[in-house]
């Protein structure tokens, strides 16, 4: 985080494109020669430590969107032909998750823009056609893009209980612990689903059951209080810079957060199908603890610089009546 303030956050304008370059090359090579757990490719051994490019890649994606609908903002909004860049950009990264294979975080990438799309001016034609090819995708995709086991899940999201020793063996277990936990919970360290490894993927996907076992309801409030402050405070952060670029950048960053922390915790408590999305700074991994604290660290330069304007202005975001 202190590292993130050393730099004007604006500099990203510049290096959005070779750093995205940058991420693709990174996915290419974790797709073709990275390490292969529980049947993906997802991770880079570089010996000390693993990376997991499709991280870094969601933060990489927001900078990249936010620069571009920065430059390109002329106050008329933006046409369909206008937004074939940012689905390009978040196409070609969804198919390289997707290729690994990891649903859930590619989806993430759908968020990130569906979301992002809410702080720029659309035509409302350009709105119509973004829905009507999402709704037309869907189907196509269940067709014949998911997998065997990815079809399943959703359908064992539908009725988990129709095989409880197997593909609904998590989400079952995961319900059980939250459970179990009841007003206070059973106390640190004592939790039997989470410590007698009835729950899988403890310490990553499912953490949070693992905290509700043991702290209960009143735990659990704290917790998602914590997280509602810092989606609040990154709002703020959001609302109080001058900055174009700076408001579309902050609020990508915390969509991110937000909508990773509240898939994770529909999934563990039963409302959404199992998928891989780890809690930002509560579940194990690096790559991902990497990414949020990049992503913080971000709003904290934003917020430390929100009364200065970029001196980018480049002549797509000037006012119409002042061309000529």
């Amino acid at each position: 985080i202190i590292i993130i303030h050393l730099f004007d956050y604006r500099l990203l304008l510049k290096w959005n494109y070779p750093l995205y370059t940058v991420i693709v090359v990174l996915l290419l090579t974790a797709l073709f020669i990275g390490g292969s757990v529980a049947g993906t490719q997802r991770w880079i051994n570089f010996g000390i430590f693993r990376l997991q490019p499709s991280e870094p890649a969601k933060l990489m994606l927001v900078i990249s969107l936010a620069s571009y609908y920065y430059r390109k903002d002329t106050g008329r909004g933006f046409t369909f032909k206008d937004m074939l860049v940012p689905i390009g950009l978040t196409g070609i990264l969804f198919l390289l998750v997707v290729k690994q294979p990891d649903l859930g975080t590619a989806l993430m990438f759908i968020g990130i823009f569906m979301s992002m799309i809410l702080f720029v001016k659309l035509r409302w034609s350009t709105v119509g056609i973004i829905f009507g090819l999402g709704s037309a995708i869907i189907p196509i995709g269940w067709m014949f893009f998911l997998k065997p086991y990815q079809r399943q899940r959703i359908e064992t999201f539908l009725n988990p209980e129709s095989d409880p020793a197997n593909s609904g063996y998590h989400i079952l277990q995961s319900k059980i612990a939250v459970g179990s936990g009841l007003k206070f919970g059973k106390g640190y360290l004592k939790g039997t689903q989470g410590h007698l490894h009835f729950l899988p993927e403890r310490h990553t996907d499912f953490a949070f059951s693992v905290w509700a076992e043991e702290w209960g309801f009143a735990g659990s409030l704290f917790f998602l209080a914590v997280y509602f402050f810092m989606i609040l405070w990154g709002m703020n952060v959001c609302l109080a810079s001058r900055d174009k670029f700076g408001v579309l950048l902050a609020f990508g960053i915390v969509s991110l957060i937000f909508w990773q922390a509240i898939i994770n915790l529909l999934m563990v408590m039963g409302f959404l199908p199992v998928v891989g999305i780890p809690l930002p700074l509560f579940s194990y991994g690096g790559s991902s603890l990497m990414t949020t604290l990049i992503g913080i660290g971000l709003l904290m330069n934003i917020r430390m610089r929100r009364n200065q304007v970029s001196k980018f202005e480049p002549r797509e975001f000037m006012n119409i009546s002042d061309i000529g």
